[in-house]
């Protein structure tokens, strides 16, 4: 990335800024839809091409569009959007569609698309935008799916479970058995353990973020020693 802006966004929605891990956005589909990693996967999708492509239509049409009705616009934009998607997911991808139920057209009230449209779309250019978009829906989708990965294998002992479900005939055979079928642990996939799976993310995050603190501390007093050493 030749432009330092665009390394900034990615590193703030990838990891930094992250909408489920640190904003704690987009809570209801994340925890409710997370029990396994295809219907996780599904959603994961399906929110990031609505955020590449409302940041990017809301981002053209700024200019136009008054302050006094901006919201009602956006979500109009959002709306249109997802219809889309509620559309071709219905067509081409019915089961899961099935599966996923009223989760898809409630990415229309996802916190993290309105915020980004009214935050960052409507005050910059349409590239940065649609990569805003990007990296905000990956972040969000990467922990989508960590956390559906999670829970199905402690709660079915199995992972990419229905596979064909999302990818068609030729994942018939992507499932995979990871534990024993008595070794699985129910509350994985209830709503507490949505909670815990995600509580455990991020304390993860946060383990991170003090240990690289902590690492560039300890590097700075290094190099202050050194400096005084060599004064001295």
């Amino acid at each position: 990335m030749s432009d330092p802006r665009l390394s900034e966004l990615a590193v703030d929605g990838l990891w930094k800024n992250n909408p489920a891990l640190v904003q704690v956005l987009g809570l209801c589909p994340l925890l409710a839809i997370s029990n396994t990693t295809i219907n996780a996967l599904g959603l994961a999708i399906a929110t990031l091409v609505t955020l590449v492509v409302a940041n990017g239509v809301v981002s053209l049409i700024r200019d136009w569009v008054r302050s006094e009705v901006r919201l009602p616009v956006y979500v109009m934009v959002i709306a249109s959007v997802v219809t889309i998607i509620e559309l071709v997911m219905n067509a081409h991808f019915h089961s899961l569609y099935n599966t996923l139920g009223i989760f898809i057209p409630l990415i229309v009230t996802n916190c993290i698309i309105i915020a980004r449209a009214e935050g960052f779309a409507s005050r910059n250019a349409f590239g940065f935008s649609v990569f805003d978009g990007f990296v905000m829906g990956a972040g969000f989708g990467l922990v989508l799916v960590a956390l559906g990965a999670m829970r199905e294998v402690i709660g079915f002992g199995t992972l990419l479970a229905d596979a064909d479900q999302l990818f068609g005939p030729v994942a018939m055979d992507w499932g995979i058995r990871v534990l024993p079928e008595q070794a699985t642990f129910l509350l994985a996939l209830m709503p507490p353990g949505a909670f815990i799976g995600l509580a455990l993310l991020v304390a993860f995050k946060q383990g991170i973020d003090q240990r690289a603190a902590r690492r560039a501390r300890a590097a700075r007093a290094s190099r202050g020693g050194e400096a005084v050493e060599a004064t001295g």
